[in-house]
């Protein structure tokens, strides 16, 4: 799963077809579907990482977070590492870093990126559009850096993920304030969709120099029934 905001979205791609129309996802077996389109993933590079170091992307969004040296991240829809290299030397050797793709030839790329700089405290996962495959009980913190409107079943993702946060463990959600068609989120629908799956957000701010706003969230109280999910109306 990829960066897909690409500095003004499918714009700069429209000549190379890559911004096809996004169609709405139909749920498989108990959960929901979502009432909206889903942005089609479009490349694994949200910008260069030199731009976006540039404006000190990373260091505010995992400072805002809260990630420490020690602490145990998963950095969902990786694409070619932005976010792997640099949590990897925040968290430091006492600490771990699971890097998440479902993009087969992208999680290749970034094992192999991961193995020639010596990254001994990263692993790269191959998960699926409705499952990223995370071991039970295990992060502080699961980052979704400007991919959560490319998750085609997002009941059912944010369900199969939950068990994999500690007590005290946030997701930490980057996105901007656009339909999903147009690689975005409106915050009010993640919000809601988050809280449909049992998921109570504890800070939201706009990071501008990140493209977008920063919203966090904490699972309270037992994971609901895949049945007993209602879907958010996209207004």
């Amino acid at each position: 799963m990829g960066r897909g905001n690409l500095q003004g979205s499918c714009l700069a791609l429209l000549a190379l077809a890559a911004c096809t129309p996004a169609a709405k996802q139909q749920a498989e077996g108990p959960f929901p579907a979502a009432d909206r389109p889903v942005a089609r993933i479009v490349s694994p590079r949200w910008s260069t990482e030199e731009d976006r170091d540039s404006r000190d992307e990373a260091q505010q969004v995992m400072a805002k977070a809260g990630i420490k040296p020690g602490m145990t991240v998963a950095d969902l829809g990786a694409g070619e590492g932005y976010y792997t290299i640099r949590l990897a030397a925040r968290v430091g050797k006492e600490g771990r870093v699971l890097a998440e793709d479902i993009v087969a030839s992208v999680h290749d790329a970034l094992a192999e990126r991961v193995a020639r700089d010596r990254l001994d405290n990263v692993s790269v996962r191959l998960g699926t559009p409705a499952d990223p495959k995370l071991p039970a009980n295990s992060f502080d913190r699961v980052l979704m850096i400007h991919m959560y409107h490319e998750i085609g079943q997002p009941y059912e993702f944010l369900w199969r993920m939950r068990p994999s946060l500690k007590p005290s463990g946030l997701v930490v959600v980057l996105d901007a304030d656009r339909p999903t068609q147009h690689h975005g989120t409106p915050p009010a629908l993640l919000k809601c969709e988050f809280a449909a799956v049992g998921y109570v957000q504890v800070e939201r701010q706009n990071l501008p120099t990140a493209g977008g706003y920063l919203a966090m969230f904490k699972a309270v109280g037992p994971r609901p029934e895949p049945t007993t999910i209602k879907a958010c109306v996209n207004r």
